[in-house]
C-alpha cells in the first residue's frame, strides 16, 4: 500500500509540475531571446513624437493674433483644433500642406517645421501641436499586483518616475523589467536591470505614449507546488481511506 501511496504522490508532483512550466505570467520571452539595444535619442530630455500619437494641431496667423478657421470634411475638428493620428511612417495629413512627416519630432521642432511650411501660405502662422494620447501601460508584477493605465503629464516622464507613481514594483523582480514599445505586430523589446547601478542610468529613459512595462513577478515555486498538490493528496488520501474500509 505504502508503494502505491508514493507512486502516486511523485506522480502527483510531477503533473503538477508540469503545470508550472506554463504559467500565467503575461508576454514570457525565450530563454536566449534577443533584446533590442538602447539608443542615445530614448534618454533625450524632450517627447518624441512617434506612429499611433494622436495629436491636436492649431494653426493661427499673426503670431496667433488671429485663429485660422480650416475646415475639413475628413477630419475632427472642434473650437479651432484639428486632431490627426501619426501613421506608421511617421507622416500626417494636415490642411494645406497636405502629407508632411514630423514622426521623430519633438512637440516644438514640429511646430516650428510646420510655421516654416505654412509661412508659404499664411501671414507669420503660428502652430500648436500637442499629443493627446500619452499614456503606458504598467504591470508591475508580485502577488496581487493590479495593472495600471498611466496618463504620461509631461514631456519628460522617466521609467523611474512611472513605477514610483504606481507605488513601485511591489515584490516583482527588479532584475527583470521589459519595456514594449512601437507596433505590435513586431515591437522593440528592452530589459532593465534595476538591482545595479548600471541598469539605474537605462530606467532613465524618456517613456513613449503606448509603451508597456512589465515587471516579472518572482517565482515562488514551492508555494505553486503545495497550491497544486494539496487538492490531489487529499483526493488520494480519501480514496485510500475509502478503499481501506471495504476492503
Amino acid at each position: 500500500r505504502y508503494i502505491i501511496i508514493f507512486i502516486l504522490i511523485v506522480f502527483t508532483i510531477g503533473f503538477s509540475s508540469c503545470k508550472l512550466l506554463n504559467p500565467t505570467q503575461m508576454l514570457r520571452t525565450p530563454k536566449n531571446f534577443n533584446y533590442s539595444t538602447f539608443s542615445d535619442s530614448m534618454y533625450q530630455k524632450s517627447y518624441i513624437i512617434s506612429p499611433n500619437d494622436e495629436l491636436i494641431f492649431r494653426v493661427y496667423t499673426l503670431n496667433g493674433d488671429k485663429l485660422i478657421e480650416i475646415s475639413s470634411t475628413t477630419q475632427n475638428i472642434s473650437a479651432g483644433q484639428i486632431s490627426f493620428t501619426v501613421d506608421p511612417n511617421g507622416f500626417v495629413k494636415l490642411p494645406i500642406v497636405r502629407e508632411t512627416k514630423i514622426g521623430g519630432m519633438t512637440e516644438k521642432e514640429a511646430e516650428k517645421y510646420l510655421e516654416s511650411i505654412y509661412s508659404e501660405f499664411l501671414n507669420q502662422p503660428f502652430v500648436q501641436i500637442k499629443v493627446s494620447n500619452k499614456r503606458v501601460i504598467i504591470f508591475p508584477g508580485g502577488q496581487g499586483g493590479t495593472a495600471s493605465v498611466l496618463k504620461l503629464q509631461n514631456n519628460q516622464t522617466s521609467l523611474f518616475e512611472a513605477l514610483a507613481s504606481i507605488g513601485g514594483i511591489n515584490d516583482g523582480r527588479a532584475d527583470k523589467i521589459k519595456l514594449i514599445r512601437g507596433d505590435l505586430k513586431n515591437p522593440q523589446v528592452y530589459l532593465i536591470d534595476l538591482s545595479t547601478l548600471e541598469g539605474m542610468k537605462k530606467a532613465n529613459l524618456i517613456l513613449q505614449a503606448n509603451d508597456i512595462i512589465i515587471v516579472e513577478p518572482r517565482a515562488k515555486i514551492p508555494q505553486k507546488i503545495i497550491s497544486e498538490v494539496t487538492p490531489y493528496i487529499s483526493l488520494i488520501t480519501t480514496a485510500l481511506l475509502i478503499y481501506g474500509l471495504f476492503k
